[in-house]
C-alpha cells in the first residue's frame, strides 16, 4: 500500500465517516426551530420532565456504579470460587434490551406480578421506583467490566508497604485503591449516566406517569412526527454524552503505561469470602429472576389465570411474525458486525500504523466521536438526513446506523492492539519491499484475531438488543424482532413479549458460545 493508496484510503473512510456520523448530526441542529425551543423552555412540563430524567438517572448511576464496584472487588479481592463463571452470569442481562428488565419487573413485581401475588406485597413499582430498579438492572454490567478489568493491573507493592507500615485494611482502601480507580470510575460514572439518562427503554415500561425527556422525545418522534422538539430534545440528551467524550479524550492522555511488579496477594479470610459468597449469590439472584420470568410465561397457557405448561404461547408468538423478525434481526446484526469490523479495523489501522498526521488525528477524533451520541440522538439524525434517499426504509440504513451507533468501542479495540506492534514494522516493511496491504493482510490481521473475535461479538450482541438507533428508521418490512416488544407490550401480549426477549438472550448465548469455541480452536491450532 504505497503513499497515494493510503491517501485514496483515508479520503474514502473519511467521506464515510461525514456523512454518516457528522452529517447526519448537523442535520439534527438545522432541524430545530427557534419557536419551538422557547415554547419547550417556558413550559412546566419539560420542566418536570428534565427533574425526572435528572433525579432517576443520578440514584440510578451512582447505586448502578456502587454495585458495580464492589461486585468488581469481591471478584478480584477475594478466595471465592467460580470467579469466572460469577463475571459471566453478571454480564447476561447486556444479553436482552433495555426494555426487557422493564418488563421483567412488570411481570414480577407489578400490580399482577409474579412475586406480589405470591408475597402479597407491592412494591410501588411504576414511576421513580422501577425505572431507578430497572436501570441498574441494565446498566450495573458495563461497569463491571470496566472496573473488573482494572482491579487485575493493580501492583501489590504499595499495599505491601502500608501492611509493613501497620496501615489497616480501611485506609488502604481509601488512600490507595481509590485513587487507583479515580479515572475509571470516573469513566464508568460518566458511561453509566449517558446510557441510563438517553435510555427510553426502561422508563417507557415502567415509568407509569413518570415521564422522561427520552421518553418525550421517543413520543414526540414516533406519536406526533414533531421533528424540530424532537431535535431540540435530542441536543440537551447529547450534553451529558459530550462531556463525557471530553473527559475521556483529555485521560486518554493521561495514562501512563505501568506492569505489575507484584501480583495482588489475597490473604486467607473465610469471614470475608463468606460474605462474599452472600453478596454475589444474592445478586445473581435478582439479576436472573427477569430472565426466569421471562422463560416461565414464554411456557404458561394464560399468565395469571392458568400457569400449566404450555406452547400456545410460542405457538401465537411465531403466528404474529415473530420469526421473520428474528431472521431480520439476525441478518441485520451479522451485517452490522462483518462491515462493522471491517470498516471499524481497517481505519484503526490507517490511524495506528500511520504518522501522527493532521489527517490522521481528525480520523481518530471522528471514529470515537459516535461515543458522544446516544442512539435515540442518532436515530433521529438519520431519519432527518437520509429521508427521501435509495437506502431510506431499507435494511441498508439500520446496518450502517448500527455500525456508526456501535462503532467507537470496536474501533479502539483494534487501535489499542495495532499500537502495542513495534513502530518500526512500516520501515522495515518498506525496506523489504512489502506493501502496506500484506502486511494488514499477512501480519496485522493474524495477529490480532482474538480482538477481531471479540469486535464482532461486540457488534453482534448490541446490534440484537438495541431498540434506540432503530426505532425511528424500521418499518414493517425490516423492523428487529426487539422492536415488537414496545408494539405487543402495548397490545397486552405481556407472554408473546417475554417469549421474545428469551428468543433474544438465547440467540446472543449461541454467539457468545461460537465466539468462545472460536478462541479456543486458534489456541489450540497455535499450540499445534
Amino acid at each position: 500500500m504505497n503513499n497515494r493508496s493510503i491517501k485514496a484510503a483515508k479520503v474514502l473512510v473519511g467521506v464515510f465517516l461525514l456523512v454518516s456520523v457528522i452529517f447526519p448530526l448537523i442535520t439534527v441542529f438545522l432541524n430545530i426551530n427557534g419557536a419551538d425551543i422557547a415554547e419547550i423552555f417556558r413550559t412546566d412540563q419539560f420542566r418536570t420532565y428534565l427533574w425526572n430524567s435528572l433525579t432517576t438517572t443520578i440514584a440510578a448511576t451512582l447505586l448502578s456504579v456502587g454495585l458495580a464496584f464492589t461486585l468488581a472487588w469481591l471478584i478480584n479481592r477475594t478466595k471465592i470460587r467460580y470467579k469466572s463463571l460469577f463475571s459471566v452470569l453478571f454480564t447476561l442481562p447486556m444479553l436482552i434490551p433495555s426494555i426487557s428488565h422493564g418488563m421483567g419487573l412488570v411481570l414480577l413485581f407489578g400490580d399482577n406480578g409474579l412475586i406480589t401475588n405470591m408475597l402479597g406485597i407491592n412494591i410501588g413499582l411504576y414511576g421513580p421506583t422501577g425505572i431507578i430498579i430497572g436501570s441498574i438492572l441494565y446498566s450495573f454490567p458495563v461497569a463491571f467490566l470496566m472496573l473488573t478489568d482494572i482491579f487485575r493491573y493493580e501492583d501489590y507493592t504499595t499495599y505491601e508497604s502500608a501492611e509493613v507500615l501497620g496501615v489497616s485494611k480501611l485506609k488502604q482502601f481509601w488512600v490507595i485503591t481509590l485513587p487507583n480507580m479515580k479515572m475509571p470510575l470516573i469513566s464508568s460514572l460518566f458511561a453509566v449516566f449517558t446510557m441510563i439518562f438517553t435510555d427510553y427503554g426502561v422508563p417507557l415500561s415502567v415509568g407509569g406517569k413518570t415521564m422522561t425527556l427520552s421518553v418525550y422525545m421517543y413520543r414526540e418522534v414516533i406519536g406526533l412526527l414533531n421533528f424540530s422538539k424532537g431535535a431540540i430534545i435530542g441536543a440537551i440528551l447529547l450534553i451529558p454524552a459530550v462531556i463525557a467524550f471530553i473527559i475521556d479524550l483529555k485521560n486518554e492522555g493521561e495514562h501512563s503505561e505501568s506492569t505489575v511488579a507484584k501480583p495482588f496477594d489475597i490473604k486467607v479470610n473465610k469471614k470475608r469470602d463468606i460474605i462474599a459468597y452472600v453478596f454475589c449469590i444474592v445478586t445473581l439472584v435478582l439479576t436472573i429472576l427477569p430472565l426466569i420470568a421471562f422463560i416461565i410465561l414464554s411456557f404458561v397457557k394464560k399468565y395469571p389465570i392458568d400457569m400449566s405448561f404450555s406452547l400456545v404461547n410460542v405457538q401465537n408468538a411465531f403466528g404474529l411474525g415473530v420469526g421473520s423478525y428474528l431472521l431480520n434481526s439476525i441478518t441485520i446484526a451479522l451485517l452490522t458486525a462483518l462491515v462493522g469490523i471491517a470498516v471499524s479495523f481497517f481505519t484503526a489501522f490507517l490511524t495506528a500504523r500511520s504518522k501522527k498526521t493532521f489527517s490522521n488525528l481528525a480520523l481518530h477524533l471522528i471514529a470515537m466521536l459516535s461515543l458522544a451520541i446516544p442512539g435515540i440522538v442518532l436515530g433521529l439524525g438519520y431519519v432527518l438526513f437520509f429521508n427521501g434517499t435509495a437506502i431510506y426504509g431499507t435494511i441498508t440504513i439500520l446496518v450502517l446506523v448500527n455500525i456508526v451507533h456501535f462503532f467507537a468501542s470496536p474501533y479502539l479495540l483494534a487501535y489499542n492492539s495495532l499500537t502495542q506492534f513495534n513502530e518500526s514494522l512500516e520501515d522495515v516493511s518498506m525496506t523489504l519491499g512489502i506493501s502496506g496491504w500484506h502486511m494488514l493482510k499477512d501480519v496485522y490481521i493474524p495477529c490480532t484475531q482474538d480482538t477481531i473475535i471479540e469486535m464482532f461479538s461486540y457488534m453482534f450482541v448490541n446490534a440484537m438488543v438495541t431498540i434506540s438507533a432503530v426505532s425511528f428508521l424500521a418499518n414493517l418490512r425490516n423492523m428487529p424482532i426487539s422492536l415488537l416488544i414496545p408494539q405487543f407490550d402495548s397490545q397486552s401480549l405481556i407472554e408473546a413479549t417475554a417469549f421474545i426477549s428469551v428468543l433474544i438472550l438465547v440467540s446472543n448465548i449461541v454467539v457468545k458460545g461460537l465466539v468462545y469455541l472460536t478462541k479456543r480452536y486458534f489456541v489450540k491450532r497455535e499450540v499445534a
